[in-house]
């Protein structure tokens, strides 16, 4: 019994100096072994270690993965149109060099975020200074944020960190200068409405117009072939009454004084003032002579 007890102490003893000595570096995670305060080595793949036990040799671990600074304060910048803007930004970043990490920022991420927000304040300010209001919103927010995420990165290299991506999520006017900017914008979509109207009208005055020429230059064409049809239809019948006529000359003549009257006597209304014994009445004169002429009917 006398001899258990210092065993168990023994093995407890083994078992917490092993367990000191034995460490587990997970793979979204640098493992950094210091010895003496100073930095031994680096390791970042994964894997069950080993050091010496403490004070001698220490771990301390940091993140490897992706990390996100999502700015709580809004930064306001003077742009090329000497506008304020309101900017809300978020960064991406990682640690690419342990060491240099250590050495400046003494492995603080809190310390870390100050300096990349600081660089971030001072490539915004001098990029918005050269765009528009028009420039950071839209035309040229891409190249803008290209822009401000290199000159980020450089400046934060020396810390050992690496910028991925810089984005805005808003962009806003000061409340002093936003109704003025809206009725400026209002202003010249307005005036870009009114040259899009002005260049419709112009081109719907052109398409109506050359409607209007090949609607006349249809009608010039179909009556010039009307006509010629007309013209060879009535060629036609003149060349064949003038046939038929030919074989009996009187029945023309009857025929023709036939549509005379017609024409004439078309309206009750009509009147007529000719001597009895023209020529124009010689028909009925000799329907009248040939009635006289005819016996009369048995009783």
């Amino acid at each position: 019994m006398n001899r258990i007890i210092p065993l168990i102490v023994a093995a407890a003893v083994l078992l917490m100096l092993a367990s000191s000595m034995l460490f587990v570096v997970d793979q979204r995670q640098f493992a950094v072994r210091f010895a003496l305060g100073e930095i031994r080595d680096v390791i970042d793949k994964p894997g069950l270690y080993w050091k010496l036990p403490a004070p001698f040799q220490n771990i301390q671990y940091y993140d490897k993965r992706i990390l996100t600074i999502d700015n709580a304060d809004i930064d306001r910048f003077v742009t090329a149109e000497k506008l304020n803007v309101l900017l809300d930004s978020y960064v991406k970043w990682r640690i690419v060099d342990i060491r240099a990490y250590i050495r400046s920022v003494q492995g603080s991420p809190r310390i870390a975020q100050d300096r990349i927000l600081r660089n971030l304040r001072d490539a915004l300010q001098n990029e918005v200074a050269k765009l528009t209001v028009a420039d950071v919103i839209a035309l040229q927010r891409d190249k803008l944020m290209e822009r401000v995420r290199a000159k980020v990165n450089e400046d934060s290299a020396t810390i050992g960190i690496a910028v991925v991506d810089v984005r805005l999520k808003r962009v806003d006017f000061e409340p002093n200068v936003q109704e003025r900017v809206f009725a400026r914008m209002q202003s010249e979509r307005k005036r870009v409405a009114n040259e899009r109207r002005a260049t419709g009208a112009a081109e719907s005055e052109k398409i109506r117009a050359d409607a209007d020429r090949q609607r006349e230059v249809v009608i010039a064409e179909a009556y010039r072939d009307s006509q010629k049809l007309k013209g060879a239809g009535d060629s036609k019948a003149t060349e064949i009454y003038a046939k038929a006529f030919g074989q009996n000359p009187e029945f023309a003549e009857f025929y023709r004084s036939l549509e005379a009257y017609r024409a004439s006597f078309a309206d009750r209304r009509d009147i007529l003032v000719v001597d009895p014994s023209a020529d124009f009445f010689k028909y009925f004169k000799g329907a009248e002579q040939a009635g006289a002429r005819s016996p009369a009917p048995a009783k």
